[in-house]
C-alpha cells in the first residue's frame, strides 16, 4: 500500500484528501486532545501489524492546536494519517464518527477514542473476530470476561455507566441482543454496513445510534480493559448526560406508532400545567371562560416544549421556531373548536350517548392534531451539507 492521498467527499466539500483504501480505517473523533494524539499514534504504530494495512482518519472539532499537532506526529507513522477539522461540530462527538465514516474507504471501520483509554492492541483482534465470524459489528466490551471498566475515575462515573447501560438494554431489548456494552465507545463495523445518511447523532454514543438505526445482522464482542485518560479532561459532563437522554427518546420514538404514543402521553401531562394555571387565574378572580382559555395556553406551551425535545428533534430545521410554535398553538386550539361542534353532532345526528361520544370525539382529534402537527409543522428535515474543512497530515 502506497502512502499517497486520496480524494474522498465529505458534507459541505467540494474535496477531502485522505489516505487511499487499505485493510482497515481507524476513526477518531477528537476534541482538544493535542496530549494524547502523538502517544495514540506511536501505539498504533505498535500495535498494528504491517499484513494489516490501516490508515487514520482524525475527525477534530478541536478549539486548540490539536490539529498542528496531529500533522506533525503523522510525519513518524509508516501508515497514512489525515485530520477533517470541522469548523461546525454538528451532532458533537457522535456526528464527528458519521464524518469519518464517510471518509473511510476500508471494509473495516474502527473507531476509537483520541484519548487512550482504548487500547490500539486490540484493533487487529477486533478486524480479525469479526472475519472469523462474519459479523457486521464488533464491539470491544468491558462487560464480558476478561473485560473491565477500570479506567472509570470514581464510583460515580461507574454507576452513570452501570445505570445508562441497563437504561438503554431495557428500551431497545431485540436491536441491542447480544451486545452486553452498548454504552462502549471502542467498535469495528463493515463499511458495507453502515448508511451514514440515515444516521442522526447526539452527543457521544455512536454505537447506539448504529446498533439501532443501522441494524447489523450480526453481532461479536471481545472483551476490553478501560484504561485511565492519558491526558486532558474527560468530555462527560451533565451537559451530555442530558443530551444522551434526548437521544435515546429521539432513538425509542423513531417510528410512527412510538411517535404517537409519545404524542399522546406528552399531552396527558399537559393536564398537570393547564388545570394549575386555571386554579391560580380563578383564585385570582378571573371568570373561569377566559381563565380556561388562558390556561389551555400553559398545556400547549408544556406540550410544544417536550415533542420539540424528545419527538421531533430530528425534524426542526426546516421552519424556524416561532413559525413552528405559531402553527403547533393553532393546531392546539383548534382542538377545541372543533370538539364541540363533533360531539353534538355524534349526540343530536347519531344518537350516541354524551360520554362515549366526548370519548370518540377526543380520540378524533387527537389522532387528527398528530397528523396535523407531523405534516404541517415538522416536515421533514432538508438536507443541508455542514460547514467542514480539510487538511492532511501525513
Amino acid at each position: 500500500m502506497s502512502n499517497h492521498e486520496y480524494t474522498a467527499p465529505v458534507p459541505g466539500l467540494d474535496a477531502v484528501e485522505v489516505p487511499e483504501p487499505g485493510a482497515v480505517t481507524i476513526v477518531v473523533p477528537t476534541f482538544n486532545e493535542s496530549g494524547n494524539v502523538r502517544r495514540l499514534l506511536r501505539l498504533v504504530t505498535e500495535s498494528v501489524p504491517a499484513r494489516l494495512p490501516c490508515e487514520v482518519v482524525f475527525v477534530d472539532d478541536s478549539t486548540d492546536d490539536t490539529p498542528e499537532v496531529i500533522r506533525e506526529a503523522a510525519q513518524d507513522c509508516p501508515f497514512p494519517v489525515a485530520v477533517l477539522h470541522r469548523e461546525e461540530p454538528a451532532g458533537g462527538l457522535g456526528g464527528a464518527v458519521v464524518e469519518g465514516l464517510r471518509a473511510a474507504a476500508s471494509e473495516w471501520i474502527v473507531v476509537m477514542d483520541g484519548d487512550c483509554q482504548h487500547p490500539p492492541s486490540l484493533v487487529p483482534e477486533l478486524v480479525a473476530t469479526g472475519e472469523r465470524a462474519r459479523a457486521e459489528l464488533v464491539v470491544a466490551s468491558r462487560y464480558i470476561e476478561g473485560g473491565s471498566r477500570a479506567g472509570l475515575a470514581g464510583g460515580y462515573r461507574v454507576a452513570v455507566s452501570r445505570g445508562a447501560t441497563w437504561l438503554t438494554k431495557a428500551l431497545f431489548p431485540r436491536r441491542l441482543r447480544g451486545v452486553s456494552d452498548p454504552m462502549s465507545g471502542f467498535f469495528a463495523i463493515r463499511r458495507s454496513t453502515v448508511t451514514p445518511d440515515v444516521l442522526k447523532p447526539l452527543g457521544y454514543k455512536i454505537l447506539l445510534e448504529l446498533a439501532v438505526r443501522s441494524r447489523p445482522r450480526r453481532v461479536a464482542e471481545v472483551p476490553f480493559v478501560f484504561q485511565d485518560r492519558y491526558a486532558g479532561e474527560s468530555k462527560s459532563t451533565a451537559k451530555e448526560g442530558f443530551r444522551f437522554l434526548r437521544h435515546l427518546a429521539g432513538l425509542r420514538t423513531a417510528s410512527p406508532l412510538a411517535r404517537l404514543i409519545g404524542f399522546g402521553l406528552i399531552g396527558v401531562s399537559g393536564f398537570l400545567p393547564n388545570l394549575l394555571g386555571l386554579y391560580l387565574l380563578t383564585a385570582l378572580g378571573l371568570h373561569y371562560l377566559p381563565a380556561e382559555i388562558l390556561a389551555n395556553q400553559l398545556g400547549v406551551a408544556w406540550n410544544f416544549l417536550l415533542i420539540e425535545q424528545l419527538l421531533f428533534r430530528d425534524r426542526r430545521a426546516h421552519r424556524r421556531r416561532r413559525d413552528r410554535l405559531g402553527r403547533f398553538a393553532l393546531l392546539a386550539n383548534a382542538d377545541l373548536v372543533l370538539r364541540i361542534p363533533l360531539i353534538a353532532l355524534l349526540v343530536d345526528r347519531f344518537g350516541v350517548g354524551a360520554l362515549p361520544a366526548t370519548a370518540l370525539a377526543l380520540v378524533l382529534t387527537f389522532v387528527l392534531r398528530f397528523v396535523g402537527t407531523e405534516a404541517l409543522v415538522y416536515l421533514p428535515r432538508r438536507r443541508r451539507g455542514n460547514r467542514t474543512t480539510a487538511r492532511r497530515a501525513v
